[in-house]
């Protein structure tokens, strides 16, 4: 399902900070199936897996993300041991216009993983992730990403790795998952981000009523 030999000859860039990125980490064979059983998702933001329904291929993936040999690459690009830490997982499946601001990941979290879900070619100006020199202005970026199909980030957390993309709504399908310092914060931030699913499903019960 992964390309790991393509992830094992990817450098790791290091300005602005630790960081690198892979087109075509998932295999292109297993879009369809792939694309077939992401979980429907009605409302912008990160959802936990405990609310959605993780199934079939998507499922193989998610685990493949959880699985040992990309654990170990990850933890020799970085020069890391992430053995010891837990995992955290959140799932979107659209963007709202206010997504995408600049801002670090939580000092909580010691690795980001982005794996991109959509569709081969993403032909919209905004939701593309920029990695960022400075908090200042969006402009301002070492790289910017495109959230094709299979697309993986990952990216060392500091207090300045700025990240961040221009507006955008509609259909943006991206995993995340995290290395965080204790099992406390995995299940701090899975209550947080459950309850903010169930809000948003009861929101858009009576928008839709």
């Amino acid at each position: 399902m992964f390309d790991y030999q393509a992830l094992k000859d990817t450098a790791l860039k290091t300005a602005p900070y630790d960081y690198l990125v892979l087109e075509k980490f998932v295999e292109p064979s297993f879009f369809e199936n792939v694309a077939s059983d992401f979980p429907e998702i009605s409302g912008s933001g990160s959802f936990p897996p405990s609310q959605l329904k993780i199934q079939g291929a998507f499922k193989q993936l998610m685990e493949a993300l959880d699985g040992p040999t990309f654990r170990e690459i990850i933890s020799e690009k970085f020069n890391l041991n992430l053995d010891k830490y837990p995992t955290m997982y959140t799932v979107r499946g659209r963007c709202a216009p206010h997504n995408g601001q600049i801002h670090c990941d939580s000092a909580s979290k010691i690795v980001t993983v982005l794996l991109y879900l959509n569709d081969a070619a993403w032909g919209e100006d905004g939701g593309r992730l920029r990695v960022l020199n400075s908090p200042d202005s969006l402009e301002d970026y070492a790289e910017e990403i495109n959230p094709n199909w299979g697309t993986l980030l990952v990216f060392r957390c500091t207090k300045d790795s700025w990240h961040g993309h221009k507006s955008f709504d509609g259909v943006r399908r991206v995993v995340q998952m995290n290395w965080v310092i204790s099992d406390d914060v995995v299940k701090k931030e899975q209550r947080r981000h459950s309850i903010s699913a169930k809000l948003k499903k009861i929101t858009s019960i009576f928008k839709s009523g």
